[in-house]
């Protein structure tokens, strides 16, 4: 073999293992992420540690029911390890929606959306109500302690 083959070669085997690497590491999930976000300057409760693992593969809970498209649909095709966006790259005004003040007008589901604490609570409380009356239990949380425990 000479000296060009040989290259070509190594180079080949090279790209295959960067390309092996950058496949494995798009298919990895963190099993607990700190839902934690640099837009908030500071956090006034504890931040919700969020377990892909006990939700995906403990509650069947699949990656639709947190991860939708631009119309709320779930996004029901994506499977673990696919690239998602995070969730204030949409409801991109960190906390919750001014609350309306008395004979002002309440704010629309639709504008309360843009803000990202309002989505995140929506989706997490409502889904956590949903598991519950199916099973009969409170087992999932639906108040702010629970998943915001007190910090140290």
């Amino acid at each position: 073999m000479n000296k060009r083959s040989l290259l070509i070669i190594a180079v080949v085997g090279i790209a295959s293992m960067f390309l092996a690497t950058a496949i494995y590491a798009g298919t990895t999930v963190a099993d607990v992420v700190n839902m934690e976000n640099k837009a908030y300057k500071k956090h006034k409760k504890s931040i919700v540690k969020f377990s892909h693992k006990k939700h995906n593969v403990e509650y069947k809970a699949g990656c639709g029911e947190c991860h939708h498209d631009t119309e709320g649909k779930p996004l029901s095709a994506l499977k673990m390890g696919d690239e998602v966006h995070n969730c204030i790259e949409c409801h991109k005004k960190p906390g919750r929606a001014p609350r309306a003040k008395k004979g002002e007008a309440k704010l629309s589901k639709k504008d309360k959306m843009a803000y990202h604490a309002e989505a995140l609570h929506l989706n997490c409380i409502s889904c956590h109500k949903k598991a519950n009356k199916a099973s009969g239990t409170k087992a999932a949380p639906t108040s702010c302690a629970k998943c915001h425990p007190k910090k140290k």
